[in-house]
């Protein structure tokens, strides 16, 4: 399958990756066949880009580290949490710890994969997958680290309920949050996670520092360095990358591009050494990705290298008398052989 602005999706065409709800069920399966109505709904649910299913690509996985069943029940115990929060009830701290473990299963059994975050955002779901993608993201730092169970554990659902506080009041960005810091979402975040006792106080931690620099320019304290917890650092690395290549945000970059930015705030907005351990398990050039090469010829990105995020394969394509033919390109071997454009 290819990776596609929805503007480039025609009728008929079918597509690669479900989409799902904010409560986790199916929107739109994989191998449905698009019709205009819902080319149409999807972007007017801020769909920019789609999976798309390709002959010439049918093989091509995006490798995801988490399974559809996983994503589905995390987003299911996600939205049930912060609707009892908007609501002032209740909510089950067992059941997201559950969900963490799910994540951390799945996590375990797939941490040589490169992240490729290819989840499709909507305006309903997005709270949720981005949470997911900051778990991920975060969790796998912790291993690079070596982390033990515990303190993945203790990452992951402060990496996961990172922006709690920001249920019960309109979405912001920080600029235009309320100038008493105690109103900031981290802080409600904190006085949110702070008392439940089925979770570590490293979480709520995590939740109130995300925002800090190591500079000290950050919210909602100012602190600087060390006074920064480490889960907090590697959350603050993993939550600014995700933000960066939303898809529902006007500006949202392309993974390379967003990468790039992350390494120019090294020291002043974010951790070094984290960053360091993010470039590592990130993908750079996700499957599905259409490229431009320096050769000059175009195609898609087939498969990762652990360890070369920047080199994958690229597959070219070329149609004679309705038949393929395939050329693929290794740019871990093929070093005289860069990525020159994403072709959007």
């Amino acid at each position: 399958m290819k990776y596609v602005s929805i503007d480039s999706v025609e009728q008929g065409q079918f597509l690669g990756k479900t989409i799902y709800s904010g409560g986790g069920t199916p929107l739109l399966s994989a191998g449905i066949q698009l019709t205009v109505y819902m080319i149409n709904t999807l972007n007017r649910i801020g769909v920019t880009m789609l999976y798309i299913q390709d002959k010439a690509y049918e093989d091509i996985d995006t490798d995801d580290i988490l399974s559809d069943a996983t994503k589905q029940a995390v987003m299911r115990e996600m939205n049930g949490a912060f609707e009892a929060i908007r609501s002032g009830k209740e909510w089950s701290p067992k059941n997201i710890g559950v969900s963490v473990g799910r994540i951390l299963d799945d996590v375990m059994s797939n941490k040589e994969l490169l992240v490729q975050l290819s989840d499709i955002r909507t305006a309903e779901n997005a709270q949720y997958v981005h949470a997911m993608n900051v778990c991920l993201i975060s969790t796998l730092i912790g291993i690079n680290m070596g982390m033990n169970y515990s303190q993945l554990k203790d990452l992951a659902i402060g990496a996961l309920l990172h922006d709690v506080g920001k249920n019960g009041q309109a979405q912001a960005s920080i600029g235009d949050e309320p100038k008493d810091v105690k109103r900031h979402h981290t802080w409600r975040g904190y006085e949110l996670l702070k008392n439940k006792r089925e979770f570590s106080l490293l979480t709520a931690h995590i939740a109130l520092q995300h925002h800090e620099r190591v500079d000290g320019r950050g919210l909602p304290r100012g602190l600087t360095g060390d006074a920064i917890h480490l889960f907090a650092k590697i959350v603050a690395v993993a939550n600014k990358y995700d933000n960066l290549i939303n898809t529902l945000n006007d500006k949202g970059l392309l993974p390379h591009e967003a990468c790039e930015e992350l390494m120019a705030m090294s020291e002043q907005e974010l951790d070094h050494e984290t960053l360091v351990e993010f470039t590592r398990i990130i993908s750079v050039y996700p499957n599905g990705t259409a490229v431009r090469l320096s050769t000059k010829e175009t195609g898609v990105v087939v498969r990762q290298h652990r360890g070369l995020p920047g080199r994958p394969v690229v597959r070219i394509v070329r149609t004679n008398d309705d038949e393929f033919e395939i050329t693929e390109v290794d740019l871990a071997k093929q070093m005289t052989v860069f990525i020159e454009a994403v072709m959007a």
